[in-house]
């Protein structure tokens, strides 16, 4: 015990994980206030940007990547607000064509031939663009080979309604098959823990699968979030550095068939190596855990 003391300093306590159930109980942690994290629980990154110039713009250059990235009722308001204004658009056209032609007045004619048969008003000619663009073909309304410009409106339209339909409904495939979700069955132990194991100081958490469907190539690697300040006089704030979890043995490499056991040995290359007991519950430090893999029924 003597040398345990000697290797972990006097702040440390050496309790005893036997069956017996002897030993000192571990210290209590002072209480301290709950401060803002980095990252949460959930994986979402508290960091705003400010300041930058043209972050709109630089935004918008990449629509696609920014409508997958909405919340869910920015996607449906935007889908159905694109679709509305996109038929109203090509039924205002179709009303348009048959107004100058004059075919709303000669409607119930039949020695006359209009550019769209047994379109009257608005609300047939917006059925007539339904119909069209749905592909469902009552039979009702159509074209006739009277009217040129109906011809290159209806190429026009269905151009249109193929980019729109590509991305719109691509965009939302995508925005559903991203895997966050699966993350939810993915558990982290609430607390990390460090004690003795094989001899080494060790800093442990668990992580384990709810899903029976395996997690292909899982790699685990831990960050440790923390500002510092140079020889030089240059403060970082929350520098990142690598924590070991088993990358010169492979133990990072995780067959997550059932809940892992995740270690870090503190030793002379870990940064909490020169940190004491009470000196890590004070501290302003933040370890973020990433969990990579493959979903073995996506592929994603």
């Amino acid at each position: 015990m003597s040398a345990l003391r000697r290797k972990l300093g006097d702040e440390y306590q050496v309790v005893s994980t036997s069956a017996s159930g002897g030993g000192l109980p571990p210290p209590r942690a002072a209480p301290r206030g709950k401060r803002q994290r980095f990252v949460d629980k959930n994986g979402r990154c508290n960091v705003q940007h400010g300041n930058l110039g043209g972050e709109t713009s630089r935004y918008l250059s990449d629509l696609f990547t920014t409508l997958v990235d909405l919340k869910w009722r920015w996607n449906l308001f935007i889908f159905i607000l694109t679709y509305t204004v996109a038929w109203l658009f090509m039924a205002s056209m179709w009303w348009v064509i048959a107004y100058m032609r004059g075919d709303l007045n000669k409607a119930h004619d039949d020695s006359y031939t209009p550019c769209v048969a047994n379109v009257y008003n608005f609300p047939s000619a917006f059925l007539f663009f339904i119909e069209t663009e749905a592909t469902i073909g009552y039979g009702y309304r159509y074209i006739t080979d009277k009217c040129p410009e109906g011809i290159i409106l209806f190429l026009f339209q269905s151009i249109l309604g193929s980019i729109v339909d590509a991305f719109l409904i691509g965009c939302m495939f995508i925005k559903m098959s991203q895997p966050k979700k699966r993350a939810e069955t993915l558990m982290f132990s609430e607390h990390a823990a460090i004690s003795m194991r094989d001899g080494k100081l060790t800093l442990m958490f668990r992580v384990g699968n709810l899903r029976n469907s395996h997690m292909v190539s899982a790699q685990i690697r831990c960050k440790l979030l923390k500002s510092r300040q140079t020889p030089e006089g240059e403060f970082l704030p929350l520098d990142q550095l690598e924590l070991d979890v088993g990358f010169s043995t492979g133990a990072d490499q995780l067959f997550l068939v059932s809940p892992l056991t995740i270690c870090h040995v503190i030793d002379a290359k870990s940064p909490f190596y020169d940190l004491s007991q009470r000196s890590m519950q004070t501290e302003q430090f933040e370890i973020v855990v990433i969990l990579e893999g493959i979903v073995e029924t996506t592929g994603e």
